[in-house]
């Protein structure tokens, strides 16, 4: 009876748990909001008149607070939302740096961070998110436990051994197997660097992670200072945790950034060599070399596995506010256009759209309440954004499809990806007698529509398009206007009725047989057989 054994084996596997997996080619059409949860949203009755950023303590933000407010996020467009770490931190006196309201300074990963609320809050939250048809984001440290001395009680920690930390060093920034032994911080406030070569931390943390995905319902994972853990370790982690990771490989060389993206490590990584050249091409005052942009767009094309899972940003945690070292809106509006509208998944870091100028940490760690979540040129630029990215995403190959440059000049750049053409200037919000041309593919007389503005645009000889700056440095996006049908945008109504953006991709959570059930299924199947 062999068959009958057969039978029973694959419905006892269908029996037990499932592995769920949001995809990388998935996870490629969406766009990203981040949020540190104790600074997006307060909870009824708390005081929202004591967050200065500089006191570095906490505001009261929890899980429950953001899922009442994601209205303000899925009404700008986001397809997801990525959260500060769930796990338990520091629980002692206030440092010189201030209380661990931000979430990076772990204790004991296994457990819940109880500020932010309880296990139901966080399913709640997932839930909420997934009704909405966005995914979670978590973001994930597993280089470092925080301490208050570099001899640390390893007693109140997920891991215990000493063989399971590595030895206290200062880091040589010259050496990378320093950066990945080392530890971060400082004598005041260490980081205790787990030995994440040990096979014991690595079945430990293979296992949480697996056991957090599950329980949560996570669709992915932002993984801190990805660079500072042995690169083999990911595949391992990864493959667990059975969900798309994007990692933190701080820094501006693109050859070391580019390890870090393909089998052998992680699905993708913020784009900090990108970020550089942005810096460099549109900031002002700043020095303006729209071509750093192009050999970026260039070396990327070679040496990322994928430049189309890359993760664009201007702002997060960990750099300045845009509006801090860019005095002037429309080199904003430009660098979001690009973010948005070529090659990667775009990512805003909440209160960027509200035009937050905090420099460093903790200064760029801003309550978002005062804000009254006001619906701001930017707000409503980058909806525009997400409704198009989102359009495009869901009736066309355009995410899939590379960045091509246009035309470089001193004054900026103009890009095609899919059918869209993009034109980024530099030059700032003062009108100036300088223009753009873009080469396009299309034949002379093609009518094109200005999605950012709804102008209809007609190619001129040659395919040219030609951006006259006259009044001011505005960034330009332009699609065919033919295939604008169904959109939402411009007039055109929209597919589904509405404008809101609804998933062409599979279930929230595609149901994978987990590897434990097939073995049991086939040993069943064995045993049958053959005893």
């Amino acid at each position: 009876m062999p068959h009958v054994a057969f039978v029973a084996a694959a419905l006892l596997a269908l029996a037990l748990p499932l592995v769920y997996a949001a995809t990388a080619d998935q996870w490629r059409g969406r766009s990203i909001y981040q949020v540190i949860i104790d600074r997006y949203a307060l909870p009824d009755g708390a005081d929202p008149n004591q967050c200065p950023p500089g006191t570095r303590t906490w505001c009261g933000g929890t899980w429950n607070s953001l899922r009442q407010n994601l209205d303000y996020i899925q009404d700008a467009g986001f397809t997801a939302v990525w959260i500060s770490p769930v796990s338990q931190n520091y629980e002692g006196p206030t440092t010189l740096y201030g209380d661990p309201y931000h979430g990076y300074w772990i204790a004991d990963a296994t457990q819940l961070n109880a500020r932010f609320g309880t296990s139901d809050d966080l399913k709640n939250l997932s839930d909420e998110l997934h009704r909405r048809g966005m995914y979670l984001m978590v973001d994930i440290v597993v280089n470092d436990v925080m301490a208050t001395s570099i001899t640390p009680d390893l007693s109140t920690y997920m891991f215990k051994e000493q063989s399971q930390y590595h030895p206290y060093c200062v880091i040589d920034w010259s050496n990378t197997t320093s950066e990945e032994r080392c530890w971060l911080g400082d004598t005041v406030v260490p980081l205790a660097d787990l030995n994440t070569e040990d096979p014991t931390v690595v079945a430990g943390f293979s296992s949480w992670i697996q056991s957090l995905v599950k329980e949560y319902n996570i669709d992915g994972l932002r993984i801190d200072a990805a660079k500072h853990v042995n690169i083999g370790f990911w595949p391992v982690f990864c493959s667990s945790a059975g969900v798309f990771c994007i990692g933190e490989v701080f820094g501006s060389d693109i050859d070391s950034a580019a390890l870090y993206q393909g089998s052998n490590a992680l699905d993708s990584i913020l784009n900090y060599p990108m970020y550089t050249a942005l810096l460099n091409a549109f900031t002002i005052p700043g020095p303006q070399n729209a071509s750093a942009v192009t050999d970026m767009i260039a070396q990327e094309a070679t040496k990322f596995k994928d430049p189309t899972l890359l993760g664009n940003f201007i702002e997060n945690q960990d750099i300045p506010r845009w509006a801090n070292i860019s005095v002037d809106p429309q080199s904003l509006y430009n660098v979001m256009v690009f973010n948005f509208m070529t090659d990667g998944i775009p990512i805003v870091y909440y209160g960027q759209e509200q035009g937050f100028s905090g420099s460093g940490d903790p200064y760029n760690r801003e309550a978002m309440w005062p804000s009254k979540y006001a619906n701001t040129t930017t707000y409503q630029l980058m909806t525009t954004l997400n409704q198009f990215r989102n359009f495009l995403v869901n009736n066309t190959q355009w995410a899939t499809t590379p960045t091509k440059v246009l035309t470089t000049s001193p004054y900026g750049i103009a890009t095609l990806k899919g059918d869209c053409v993009s034109i980024m200037t530099n030059i700032g919000s003062p009108p100036q007698n300088v223009s753009i041309p873009a080469y396009t593919p299309y034949l002379p007389s093609t009518s094109l529509t200005n999605v950012l503005t709804c102008q209809e645009w007609t190619v001129g000889s040659n395919g040219t398009v030609n951006v006259q700056y006259s009044l001011g440095g505005v960034p330009v996006v332009l699609y065919p206007t033919t295939l604008l049908q169904d959109s939402g945008l411009c007039g055109n109504p929209a597919t589904i009725g509405s404008t809101k953006y609804v998933s062409s991709a599979p279930p929230i959570h595609c149901p994978v047989v987990s590897l434990l059930a097939v073995s049991f299924s086939l040993l069943f199947y064995f045993l049958c057989c053959f005893l």
